[in-house]
């Protein structure tokens, strides 16, 4: 796993100072980009939190998920959350060690005590002696955040503990831009209060559900019933899916100071298993687990993002949106659509691709996104995404004939993709969703975006790359020869 590792210089060492019998932890930065630019030691957070056992608690909850693995649990996890100040509130986020569970604590504006909030993004490891800080905080006890973008500190009565930066996956990077569009398709599916939040949280059951597997067989589901959620085994209408119930552990975590439980999610398409997120309110905060689809797939494979990077439009659009972004904890995609002169479809377009480099993420119960940065290099976007390399590699090769319908062969639009000795057909359906003869989309049926092919074919649509078009004629039927005579199966492709 590939990390990005940045070098830290400091102005001075960190000290902890007495200001009118109150302890004051002063943490030095190394650098920053900020609205008025980069400056080499910015300050973003310094004050106390409205519900401290609260925010103790959720912080301890993000950084369960970020220690945890929920599959091939043998492996390392990552262990280094991400902390953005938005300008009224902070945000903590991390991933699972297998990427399938993505974790979020906002501290919204009534959930911070007597401080002005900054603007950056750093990543901290919690480590056991942060841990066992937070875990010895008390009702009653005051807690002290200051938030720079290479260090995280809380300050108890039992003295400073200070985290440093460690090196950010770039597994990671790739999560926070699927999740970010997948769950940007999420609607409010059900509102439980707290004490039925606590009553259903604690009957799940804590193993993963034997047979879940593609297509979503096997796995759990829950549907709105009364005041409560009950369980069911199918995808009855309004249901949200439920995959690995053992990956909402972490709520525990922060049940006994629950206000209300929301969940989100898509509509359930033919039974086929779909993320989910799953939120509870606290006092000035909320605390969101978003689950993958199923326990063995990271957000990190999911292809929700090919589509806006297969396009040369969203590039420069992203150029010109990233002008614009300003920090804002909620993002108006109808606001950027007229001060940029696009139009709201190539804006959500540009937030995508600005996704993969981390600088954006999207909130469900804001319902909209909200601007961070992460210290990432835009330019590695196709190195992360080996469908993408793949079909350019393939317009490169001149390996895609499209076939125009003619009067006298109307009908869908399809195309023939020449990938290694095998050719296969590629063929659009009603809403322009292209479905394609390889192994990749008998598996996945565009559950986990396109396949190379069909990528291939839709830049070529866009007539981004000079490709050789073939015209289909009633005459001239030798331009679906090869996917006749050819066996279309992917034996040793690369999907």
């Amino acid at each position: 796993m590939s990390r990005s590792v940045q070098a830290l210089a400091y102005a001075r060492p960190s000290a902890l100072t007495t200001e009118g019998g109150t302890g004051r932890l002063g943490l030095e930065t190394s650098g920053g980009l900020t609205p008025v630019g980069r400056e080499a030691h910015p300050q973003f957070f310094a004050g106390f939190l409205s519900s401290p056992q609260a925010a103790a608690r959720g912080l301890l909850a993000v950084a369960d998920v970020a220690a945890a693995r929920y599959y091939q649990r043998t492996l390392r996890a990552s262990l280094d959350p991400v902390v953005t100040a938005g300008g009224d509130r902070l945000r903590f986020e991390s991933f699972s060690g297998c990427c399938g569970v993505y974790a979020r604590l906002d501290v919204l504006p009534e959930g911070l005590d007597g401080a002005d909030t900054g603007h950056g993004t750093t990543n901290v490891d919690v480590n056991n002696p942060l841990r066992e800080a937070l875990s010895r905080l008390s009702g009653d006890e005051p807690l002290h955040l200051r938030v720079g973008p290479d260090e995280l500190a809380v300050t108890t009565a039992d003295g400073p503990v200070v985290e440093k930066k460690v090196p950010l996956p770039d597994r990671w990077l790739r999560g926070f831009a699927e999740a970010q569009v997948i769950t940007a398709g999420f609607d409010l599916r059900a509102e439980l209060s707290a004490a039925e939040a606590v009553r259903f949280l604690r009957t799940l059951p804590r193993t993963t559900t034997t047979g879940a597997g593609a297509g979503g067989r096997g796995s759990l589901w829950v549907v709105p019933a009364g005041r409560t959620l009950r369980p069911t085994t199918r995808p009855v209408p309004g249901a949200v899916c439920l995959p690995g119930p053992e990956r909402l552990t972490a709520l525990q975590r922060v049940l006994r100071h629950a206000t209300a439980l929301r969940v989100y999610g898509p509509a359930a398409p033919d039974g086929a298993a779909t993320a989910a997120a799953w939120e509870v309110t606290l006092p000035g905060m909320r605390l969101t687990l978003t689950l993958s689809p199923e326990p063995s797939r990271g957000f990190s494979g999911e292809g929700a993002v090919l589509e806006a990077l297969a396009t040369d439009e969203a590039a420069a659009d992203a150029d010109l949106v990233s002008v614009l972004l300003s920090w804002e904890p909620r993002i108006d995609t109808a606001d950027l659509a007229a001060r940029s002169g696009l139009s709201p479809q190539r804006v959500r377009g540009a937030l995508t691709r600005l996704g993969t480099a981390g600088r954006v993420g999207y909130d469900a119960a804001d319902a909209a996104y909200f601007h961070r940065e992460l210290p990432y290099d835009a330019g590695r976007a196709e190195a992360r995404n080996p469908r993408l390399t793949a079909a350019r590699a393939l317009l490169a090769d001149d390996a895609v004939h499209l076939h125009t319908p003619t009067a006298a062969t109307a009908g869908p639009r399809t195309a023939t993709v020449r990938s290694g000795e095998r050719h296969y057909q590629v063929r659009e359906a009603a809403g322009g969703v292209l479905s394609c003869t390889c192994q990749w989309w008998a598996d996945y049926r565009g559950r986990r975006g396109p396949c190379k092919h069909a990528l291939a074919v839709r830049m070529a649509h866009r007539g981004q790359t000079a490709t050789k078009s073939t015209t289909t004629t009633a005459t001239a039927p030798a331009a679906t020869a090869p996917a006749a005579t050819t066996p279309v199966t992917a034996a040793g492709e690369t999907r």
